[in-house]
């Protein structure tokens, strides 16, 4: 049995599906990348269950802890495991926007069965700027908004969107040890932000990027023209100029934006709650049940990210469904056609 766990294939599962009694749903394993993705993928795939089938989320290696997106992937790049019963759910990393320049882009567009973020990461999603003030709101308790987070991140991302055009033409070009992805991280971390005056980190920014891109024209004059094109270019794929920062490394851009930006705020929030309470309290020993409480109900803003789903109105999170609806509906037809010949088999 083991042996079989371990090599197990779409055609294994569609085998085991016909085992269960017609009335019973048919099942769809999805292979995710890690323990952390399997929140996001299970509220996304919840949408698309019905009473004929429901999906199984699982990590990739039977036969050991291994993680990530090769693992997820390994059916696909190793035959054709991944079929209408197994699926892959991955982050699209840089391979969305590779556009099949490599081979495992060239894969994960053009199989039906890879479901892929189009934002670089899930954490991308959980930094998504419409949702950031419920994310202060659930750390804080405290729902006074002291910035426009929307409008920081626009403006961000227009700054950025120039300089992560031309990093992403270098690693199109396979020329990424010129322009590393690290680098093009260095260039566009930001300083820790007055939220009084948030207007200064962003200064920052636009004189280390205007000062990378000016490097980038005068040791390669040759890429110019092509980066002016892939500027053109990203938008049709749905990089928007003003939400650029779906697109960057999620990872780097949590720990080096996100919690810059959102550490000073929700630390202004607790201090401002706790005064409240300290000018309400009607005596001393209120005072401190009401700090205590109020200290035991927050939570951290990483903890807050992590559990942050207030994304799923955003532009990339709506290609993700379409992607699944299109799977469910070839799956639907596959399901219908099983179920017949189960039952002319029992007949």
């Amino acid at each position: 049995m083991k042996r079989l766990v371990d090599n197990v294939t779409s055609q294994y599962v569609e085998a085991m599906n016909r085992l269960r009694p017609k009335t019973q749903r048919q099942r769809i394993v999805a292979y995710v990348e890690s323990y952390e993705d399997v929140a996001f993928w299970r509220l996304l795939l919840d949408e698309f269950e019905s009473d004929r089938y429901y999906f199984q989320i699982m990590l990739p290696n039977g036969k050991n802890l291994t993680r990530g997106k090769k693992s997820a992937l390994n059916h696909l790049l190793e035959g054709d495991g991944l079929g209408q019963y197994m699926i892959a759910c991955v982050d699209s990393d840089y391979d969305y926007l590779m556009q099949g320049s490599t081979q495992t882009s060239a894969m994960m567009l053009s199989n039906p069965y890879v479901i892929q973020t189009f934002a670089y990461a899930i954490e991308n999603y959980q930094c998504y700027a419409g949702s950031l003030n419920q994310v202060c709101v659930q750390a804080t308790l405290n729902d006074r908004r002291l910035i426009d987070f929307e409008a920081y991140l626009e403006l961000y991302s227009r700054i950025a969107f120039p300089l992560f055009a031309w990093n992403v033409l270098f690693y199109r070009k396979k020329l990424h040890n010129q322009f590393p992805m690290q680098e093009l991280d260095r260039c566009i971390r930001i300083e820790p932000v007055d939220f009084r005056m948030p207007q200064l980190s962003l200064d920052r920014l636009q004189l280390k990027v205007t000062r990378k891109i000016d490097w980038l024209e005068s040791n390669f004059p040759e890429l110019k023209a092509s980066a002016e094109a892939l500027m053109q270019e990203l938008p049709e794929l749905g990089v928007t100029e003003d939400a650029t920062y779906m697109y960057i490394q999620g990872h780097h851009f949590m720990e080096t934006l996100i919690y810059r930006l959102l550490d000073p705020v929700c630390t202004a929030l607790r201090r401002e709650r706790e005064m409240e309470i300290q000018h309400l309290a009607q005596h001393e020993e209120q005072r401190k049940n009401e700090l205590r409480a109020y200290e035991h109900s927050q939570i951290p803003i990483q903890e807050a990210l992590v559990k942050n789903t207030h994304y799923r109105d955003s532009a990339p999170y709506q290609r993700i469904r379409e992607q699944v609806r299109r799977l469910v509906e070839s799956l639907e037809g596959v399901i219908v056609n099983d179920a017949s010949r189960n039952q002319e088999s029992e007949g």
